[in-house]
C-alpha cells in the first residue's frame, strides 16, 4: 500500500510503520533490565577485546613459524650429503637421487630412496647367516628372546637314539662339605635337527660298602641340599639340537653318612709276624744251652695292635637318555649312603 508524503510521519515513517512502532513500544514498555546486567557489560565487553587481541597475537606467532620454518625445510631437503636425517623434510628419499641414481656402498646396496628398503632386507638377511653358525638352540621355555635358535620345536622330531652320543660322565673335586658335582652330556652326532624334551633316567648301583638301602636320587628344585647345581628356572622343557650341539644333565652327590670303618691287626716291633712267642736256644757241642734265662725272664713276646681304617664303597650314577640312546655312566668314591639330585635339560657349553 502506496502512502502519499502527507502520510509521512515527522520521522519520515508511513502511518503503518508508525503504528507498528508503538505497537512494539507498548510491548517492550515494561521489560527491565535484571540487576548487574550493565555490571556484566562493563566486564564482558573486555573481556571480548583481550580474546581478539589474543587471537591476533597467536596468528601472528603462527605466521612467524611458518616464516622461518618453510626455509629451513626447503634447505634440509635440497642437501644430498651421508648425514641428512631420513625423519627430517619427508625422509629425505626424494631429495637424494631424484632421477633415481644413489650412491653405491660398500656392499653394492644402493643409498637412494627407491633402494632403501633392500638395504635393510640385506642386513637381516646377514644376521640370519650368522645364526646358522650357532651349535644349539633353545626351543620353547628358554625364555631368550635374543636367541635365533629359541623357537617352536614345532616339526622337529625328538632325538632318536641313533642320532644321540655321549662323552660320557664328568665329576669334579669335592667340596669342602664333602658334596661331589658332575654333569653328563649328550650330543647331537646327525646331520638333522631334532628335539629333546626330557632328561632321561638315573639309575644307581651301590659298591663295595655302600648301603644299597640309604641311596636315593631325586630331581633338584630350589633350596635342597645341593645349592651348586644351576637354578631349576634355566631348565628347559624342549631344546632344538642343531647337528653338532649338546645338552647337559647335572647331579651332585650329597652324602648323608660315612663310610664305616674295619679294624685289622697288624703286629709290632721289627719281628713283625715272623716273630717266635718263645726263643729258640742254640745248642754247642758241649751240651750248654745258649740264650736261656733264669728267674722270671721268659724270653720275648709278640705284641698285637689295631687300626681303624675307612671301608671301600662307591656309588655308580648312569644317565639314560629319552630316546635310550649310549648311556653315561660316572662312579663317585668314598660314597656309602645319601641322595643323588639331578636336573632337567641344560643347554650345552
Amino acid at each position: 500500500m502506496n502512502h502519499g508524503p502527507d502520510d509521512q510521519g515527522p520521522e519520515g515513517l508511513d502511518s503503518d510503520e508508525l503504528a507498528l512502532r508503538r505497537m512494539l513500544h507498548d510491548v517492550v514498555e515494561e521489560i527491565e533490565p535484571r540487576d548487574g546486567t550493565l555490571d556484566h557489560l562493563r566486564r564482558a565487553v573486555p573481556a571480548r577485546r583481550a580474546r581478539k587481541r589474543q587471537a591476533l597475537v597467536g596468528m601472528a606467532a603462527a605466521a612467524l613459524f611458518v616464516g622461518t620454518a618453510v626455509p629451513a625445510l626447503v634447505h634440509v631437503s635440497n642437501s644430498t650429503g651421508s648425514d641428512v636425517n631420513p625423519s627430517v623434510a619427508g625422509h629425505g628419499q626424494d631429495a637424494q637421487g631424484a632421477v633415481g641414481e644413489g650412491k653405491e656402498t660398500e656392499g653394492g646396496a644402493s643409498t637412494s630412496g627407491g633402494s632403501s628398503g633392500k638395504s635393510e632386507d640385506k642386513g637381516k638377511g646377514s644376521e640370519k647367516d650368522e645364526d646358522k653358525g650357532t651349535g644349539t638352540g633353545a626351543g620353547a621355555g628358554s625364555g631368550s628372546p635374543t636367541d635365533p635358535l629359541a623357537t617352536s620345536p614345532a616339526g622337529i622330531a625328538a632325538c632318536t637314539a641313533d642320532q644321540l652320543g655321549t662323552s660320557g660322565g664328568t665329576t669334579d673335586a669335592p667340596d669342602p662339605s664333602g658334596t661331589v658335582y658332575g654333569t653328563f652330556t649328550f650330543s647331537n652326532v646327525s646331520t638333522a635337527d631334532c628335539t629333546v624334551s626330557s632328561p632321561g633316567t638315573v639309575s644307581l648301583a651301590a659298591g663295595g660298602a655302600a648301603d644299597g638301602s640309604k641311596i636315593t636320587d631325586a630331581r633338584h628344585v630350589a633350596g635342597d641340599a645341593a645349592a651348586g647345581l644351576p637354578d631349576p628356572a634355566q631348565e628347559l622343557t624342549s631344546l632344538v639340537l642343531k647337528p653338532g650341539g649338546s645338552y647337559q644333565v647335572k647331579f651332585a652327590w650329597v652324602a648323608s653318612e660315612t663310610c664305616p670303618t674295619t679294624s685289622d691287626p697288624t703286629t709290632g716291633g721289627p719281628g713283625g709276624n715272623d716273630a717266635s712267642p718263645t726263643p729258640t736256644p742254640t745248642e754247642d757241642n758241649t751240651g750248654t744251652t745258649e740264650g736261656t734265662s733264669t728267674g722270671g725272664d721268659t724270653g720275648t713276646s709278640t705284641q698285637l695292635m689295631t687300626e681303624d681304617t675307612t671301608a671301600d664303597g662307591s656309588v655308580t650314577i648312569t644317565n639314560t637318555p629319552e630316546a635310550g640312546a649310549p648311556a653315561a655312566t660316572v662312579t663317585v668314591s668314598n660314597a656309602c649312603a645319601g641322595i643323588v639330585y639331578w636336573t632337567g635339560v641344560l643347554a650345552g657349553a
